[in-house]
Formats: structure tokens, sequence, C-alpha cells
């Protein structure tokens, strides 16, 4: 693995921090009905993100996941004012405005949705891998998905078929306890999901997910593992929620004095807690980087809101343009 030096901390305080008020922010725009639909946020999984972006390769490495997907293409590259601009359904949007929460997508930057149907993106992350095993690329792809998923047929089908093709994969379930609101003791009669894997005699096991150190050990080897011809590998994700499923969430389904023994170990704290013990930073040094991170937000709600909507005409734009059916005009 990658040593975690002083810089890695630093990098990784500054991102968990951007990523969780940018989060912050959506939830009081979406109060204030300038953020439309559903709106679900990652408040308190920070540290999956950050571990896994600290073992990856950015350069052909690619990620996938569910639509809890603000943060993650910002920490893959994305400018964080196209995210902003697009879950406000604006032109400037990395989906000109037509993706919305749900559907956040980069090509460019190798992130690959965003996708509203549950396990949905399963299939579609070892179709991912099999197009780097196919031609080579020596890419490695990240299917990330929920606990409530993980009882979706369509993972049993992928993993096998993963497994017989040994594809370049690295299975990630960001098990945050609840799935919509459902615990995981209620939905099957194990609590243990990594174990899923061995029925496929898939390398798999569990991972805390509140500690970034912990998370980029694991992601290290599974991801070394498919680079090199190993094959895939299944990781838990032991996380924890601080916000509802979706801003529609009443959280009846746990107390509040539970949401708060999870924030003793958030993984923020947790790494800030390091720099101080440490003396990477200064009291000084940690209040810029706070600062900078106020000041990106509020200039990630301004290019939003100074943006215009899309024109009426991106509607025709964005279907298939068909050569023997001229009524529809294009203009992409």
């Amino acid at each position: 693995m990658k040593e975690v030096t002083k810089e890695v901390y630093l990098k990784w305080y500054e991102d968990m921090l951007l990523w969780r008020k940018f989060e912050d922010k959506l939830a009081a725009l979406y109060i204030q009905q300038k953020v439309r639909g559903f709106l679900h946020l990652y408040n308190g999984q920070e540290a999956v993100l950050a571990g896994a972006l600290h073992a990856m390769d950015l350069t052909k490495d690619k990620m996938i996941t569910a639509y809890r997907n603000h943060v993650q293409p910002i920490g893959m590259g994305v400018d964080p004012r196209r995210v902003m601009a697009e879950l406000m359904g604006k032109v400037t949007g990395t989906s000109k405005g037509m993706g919305g929460s749900m559907h956040i997508f980069s090509k460019e930057h190798g992130f690959y949705g965003g996708h509203g149907i549950v396990g949905g993106q399963i299939p579609l992350g070892a179709g991912l891998a099999f197009g780097d095993k196919y031609n080579n690329t020596g890419g490695v792809t990240m299917t990330y998905f929920g606990d409530g998923a993980s009882r979706q047929g369509s993972l049993h089908e992928t993993f096998n078929m993963a497994m017989l093709w040994n594809l370049p994969v690295v299975f990630i379930v960001e098990n945050n306890g609840y799935a919509m609101g459902t615990s995981v003791e209620r939905t099957a009669n194990h609590s243990d999901i990594w174990k899923l894997g061995l029925g496929y005699e898939m390398p798999c096991g569990p991972v805390d997910g509140m500690n970034p150190v912990k998370v980029a050990e694991a992601m290290s080897e599974a991801i070394e593992r498919a680079r090199s011809g190993g094959g895939p590998t299944f990781l838990e994700m032991k996380t924890y929620r601080y916000r509802g499923h979706s801003m529609s969430d009443a959280q009846l389904y746990r107390s509040k004095e539970e949401v708060e023994e999870y924030k003793k170990i958030d993984p923020i704290t947790q790494v800030l807690d390091v720099i101080k013990d440490q003396k990477y930073a200064t009291d000084e040094e940690i209040q810029a980087i706070d600062q900078k991170i106020k000041d990106l937000i509020e200039e990630c709600v301004k290019f939003a809101e100074d943006s215009p909507y899309p024109e009426i005409q991106q509607l025709y734009d964005v279907v298939y343009e068909q050569e023997n059916y001229p009524f529809i005009p294009h203009k992409l």
C-alpha cells in the first residue's frame, strides 16, 4: 500500500470536510426547493471513499455506485461546481441538468454513475471490468452498492460470472446498517454480508468503514489482486450514515442516541485527531483549511445559481438521432 504520510492525512481531512460540507449545503438547498426530487446524502461514510481513492490509480481505474453519488465524482476529479449545478438542474451540470441528484456521471474522470435502480449498477460494474480485461487496459472497476442491494438476485448472477471470467473488479457493499429504513438483521438470517462471497470462492471480508487507513489497506490488497490477474474481491465496509436514507426519511427506525454514539467515531474527527496528535498542522493551518472549504462551497452555490436552466431544445438533443426520421431536430 502507498504510504499514509502527513500529506495524505491533510488531504483526507480537506477532502472529507469538503464532501461533508457539500452535502450539508445540499440539504439546506433542498429545504429551499432549489434542489428537487430525491436527495441521498453521504454524511458519515466519507472514509470509504477517502481510503479507496488512496488505493486507486485514477488514470485508469473506474468507479460505479448507486444514487448516493454526489461526492464520489468530486473525489475523482470532477469540478464540484458542475456537480452542484447538476443537482440544481442547470445546463452547466455534469449531464447538462438532465440527470439530477441520482445520476451524476463523468466518463472523462472514470465515474460511471449514480444509478437509481437498486442493485442495477452491480452487473454494469462487472461489464466495465470485462471491457478493461478485453482491451487489456490494466484498469480495475470499483463497484459500490448498499446493504439493501445485496439482497438483489443480480448480485449473485454477477458474482458467478465475475469469478468465472476472472474479472478485474472490486465489489464493495457500504453497509450503513439500514438500507432504506430496515436493519440488516431483519432482511436476512445472517448479518455478515461479506460471507456471500464465500459461496463463489471469492476473496472477501469485513472492513472498518469509518477509518480511511483500514479502508485503504483492504482496497489496496483487492485492487492489486485484480490488477495482477487474481480476479474479484468482495469487501463489506461497515459504516454508518448520520442522515436519513433520503431527505424524506423520518428516521423512526433508530434513536438519536444511536446516531450520537456513531458520531464519536466520525471519520473526519478520527483524521483530525491524528493531525493534531502528530502535529501535522497548527490550529491556524486547520482553520485555513476550514475557511478554504467554506469559500469553495459558496463558490459552488453561486456558480450553480448563476447558471441558466437548459433550453427546451435540449429535450430533443438527448435522444438518438435517426437518419430516416428527420422530424426531431438535433443541435448537439
